[in-house]
């Protein structure tokens, strides 16, 4: 048993494996169009990308065809597969399970070209979690312009390449050519270390797409901006992160022995989210921004638990999405906690791409909300 475990590269493992998959859907999806494109594929996959592209309350797939619903009478009265914006529980499992199955195979790059031992790997991807989720929100704003002018500012099917999920392979791959030029310059003796292009790609990419956002409210009366919600959560993210450090150093140090700073960016990242979603949808009011509901299943969870136990009149006074934020400070720190030297010791690429990984889940999806009330859109 353990010569034939030998004999298998886990490499080409892992290809086989995403190989069969692709390759099953694609044949399932022809040999069974209905039930596994219509009814798993495009229903919890592209459909939610399509409605939310195309601006609409929903799309129904009826008959081989997809019919975009532009309000929620229709989607109710609708027939065949419904598909609205956001995510089902189906599919965020299904996220889950793809991501950690993709970092397996990004481990084995990393392995082969000989990287992503240190620190500097993590940090040098930071720029790149802001520039995907300002990505994001420039396809918000380009449907906020479809809906009051008719006309986009990226048009639909492009604009798929920037929703969820298939931003995430956008800017994996956008990632994966900047770290392949990267490891070149330095491998061609241009740099001393490959992280430093690395992390200057991803400022570039960040710069460029925020640019392009502070120019499309610049120049069209669709976006506006709130700096007091910018302000707010980045100072509140800022203030918990320092505390959390601080905290943790005094009385529990060992919790970041093998973090370090990255443990103090983990709990940033995600602190940006929860602060972010709860202004959003709790003072959306008092900040004079439009009112957003929750798309995340957890997030919508713990709405609904608060509204149950939580009486009206606190509700009232304050909202009921502020568990959240708690519930990703918790997580945040537990996850720090987690990560000690024995975990970084046993595989240290694997584990520095699970903790870059957990960063971005929260990070990216904060930047496009605080970004989003910060503009209005």
């Amino acid at each position: 048993m353990d010569d034939v475990s030998d004999r298998i590269d886990p490499a080409r493992a892992w290809a086989a494996v995403a190989i069969s998959m692709i390759t099953a859907l694609a044949v399932g999806a022809v040999a069974f169009p209905r039930q596994v494109y219509d009814g798993f594929l495009w229903r919890y996959f592209w459909g939610p990308v399509v409605a939310d592209g195309t601006g609409s309350a929903c799309a129904q797939r009826v008959g081989g065809e997809t019919q975009l619903l532009d309000s929620a009478t229709e989607c109710q009265q609708a027939m065949g597969f419904v598909a609205e914006p956001g995510y089902t529980t189906l599919s965020t499992v299904s996220y889950a399970l793809v991501l950690v199955f993709a970092l397996v195979g990004v481990v084995f790059l990393l392995r082969k070209l000989d990287i992503a031992k240190g620190h500097g790997f993590f940090f040098a991807l930071f720029p790149f979690m802001l520039f995907g989720g300002t990505l994001r929100t420039v396809e918000d704003a380009s449907i906020a312009l479809l809906r009051t002018t008719g006309e986009p500012a990226i048009s639909f099917p492009i604009s798929g390449l920037f929703i969820s999920p298939f931003i995430y392979f956008t800017v994996f791959f956008v990632t994966l050519a900047a770290l392949l030029v990267s490891v070149a310059i330095a491998r061609n003796g241009l740099v001393s270390r490959y992280e430093y292009p690395l992390a200057a790609i991803g400022t570039l990419a960040f710069t460029v797409t925020i640019g392009y956002l502070g120019w499309l409210a610049i120049t069209t009366d669709v976006l506006e901006f709130h700096p007091a919600v910018a302000l707010i959560t980045l100072t509140g993210a800022t203030v918990v992160a320092v505390l959390a450090w601080v905290g943790t150093e005094r009385y529990v140090p060992e919790v970041n022995v093998a973090t370090g700073y990255m443990g103090v960016l983990v709990v940033w990242g995600h602190t940006v989210d929860g602060i972010a979603n709860v202004l959003s949808l709790d003072w959306s009011n008092e900040l004079g921004i439009p009112t957003y509901s929750p798309k995340h299943v957890v997030n919508s969870a713990i709405i609904d638990i608060t509204n149950a136990i939580q009486p009206p009149s606190v509700s009232g006074a304050i909202g009921t999405a502020w568990p959240f934020l708690f519930v990703k400070i918790g997580a945040a720190l537990f996850v720090v906690w987690v990560f000690n030297d024995e975990i970084f010791d046993e595989s240290p690429r694997y584990s520095m791409l699970l903790l870059i990984a957990i960063l971005a889940v929260g990070l990216g999806p904060g930047t496009r909300d605080f970004l989003r009330a910060t503009f209005a859109i």
